[in-house]
């Protein structure tokens, strides 16, 4: 097994930008992910709408776990997901 991490993927949807990170959770995967603006940082508060999956979702493979992160990246963006928005981002820039 090695120790070196996978890279972020990033997407650009509709004028923003999705940011998946595979995760290891033994023989399964999950991840973490962002949804941004491009070029924005997404450690600053406001810059970024954070996701992850949740502990039901787990993936036989880092690219099923990427390719899920990218649907909920999209329905975040879309304004389809049931909890998630990107309206803070869309209000923070002027």
């Amino acid at each position: 097994m090695s120790n070196e991490l996978a890279p972020w993927s990033v997407f650009e949807y509709e004028g923003f930008e999705i940011h998946v990170l595979p995760q290891d959770i033994g023989a399964r995967h999950g991840y973490i992910g962002h949804v941004c603006r491009h070029g924005a940082n997404a450690g600053l508060p406001g810059e970024a709408v954070h996701f992850h999956a949740n502990s039901d979702d787990v993936f036989a493979t880092a690219d099923e776990a990427v390719d899920d992160a990218r649907h909920v990246g999209r329905s975040i963006i879309d304004g389809t997901h049931p909890d998630l928005s990107i309206l803070p981002l869309v209000s923070h820039h002027h």
